[in-house]
């Protein structure tokens, strides 16, 4: 760390601005694995002391490679190298659950719990799941992990009738769900884009304002009847979905629409 942030090497001939010579080197540390993900860097102010720039040049280092994704910096925490995040194609033609979908590509998952409980639904719990006057709903909100990366805050609203106990829930919650012959076999999602607040961008490891994709999620069985309603953030960088389209038959304007 000493000698990255050596006062050697930096020129005022030649070589561009100082804040953009050092912001250089930083990435290029991070590149050839000087500077692992994770790791914190020094505070502004010692990396000037060390460095014999001004702040003022170091802070407009820094903010370049928070800018570029290359750097996170934490509120009260300090500044540290992002994780590298292996982008994901997720495909809008299949309902699985998170724990199937990472299973199959021979990843990792955990969930890091925000609450499980029960509560009185709110309007918009109530028109998704067409509850009725006194029904209550089990709530989950989690983290989604893969591999030790945060990759999607998932908030689950279901009937009590279909999941009492919402303290079941551990791992996969479509699998709990086909012990009791209540997974859902169709959806209609929905996908908008989001730009992440404070704590949603704490919780996923990027800056706040960061790109996101919004996702909600209506779930139903066989039978017509709602099972789930799920409103997902995603991390913007990580995932790319994908669709296959086919031409509409003849005489359908509309087309074939396809859900998850």
């Amino acid at each position: 760390m000493e000698n990255l942030f050596s006062a050697q090497g930096f020129s005022t001939a030649g070589a561009g601005p100082l804040y953009l010579q050092l912001q250089r080197r930083i990435a290029g540390a991070m590149a050839s694995g000087k500077l692992s993900p994770g790791q914190s860097l020094p505070a502004e102010r010692d990396i000037a002391a060390m460095t014999g720039l001004s702040r003022v040049t170091v802070r407009k280092a820094v903010e370049a490679l928070v800018a570029s994704g290359q750097l996170v910096q934490r509120r009260g925490s300090g500044t540290y190298v992002a994780s590298r995040v292996e982008k994901l194609e997720q495909a809008l033609s299949l309902l699985t659950s998170f724990t199937e979908d990472m299973a199959r590509r021979g990843k990792s998952v955990e969930s890091l719990w925000l609450s499980r409980a029960i509560h009185a639904p709110a309007p918009e719990e109530v028109m998704a799941l067409g509850l009725g006057a006194g029904d209550r709903v089990a709530r989950l909100e989690r983290v989604r992990q893969s591999d030790g990366v945060p990759l999607a805050i998932e908030r689950a609203s279901l009937s009590t009738a279909v999941l009492p106990d919402p303290l079941q829930v551990e791992t996969s919650l479509y699998a709990l769900l086909e012990q009791s012959g209540l997974r859902p076999v169709r959806a209609v999602q929905r996908i908008s884009a989001a730009n992440l607040p404070q704590r949603d961008a704490d919780l996923l490891g990027v800056l706040p304002g960061a790109a996101g994709l919004r996702i909600e999620r209506i779930s139903y069985l066989a039978s017509g009847r709602v099972v789930e309603f799920t409103r997902s953030l995603y991390r913007g960088d990580a995932y790319d979905f994908a669709v296959e389209l086919k031409l509409a038959p003849a005489g359908d304007p509309g087309g074939e629409r396809t859900s998850r």
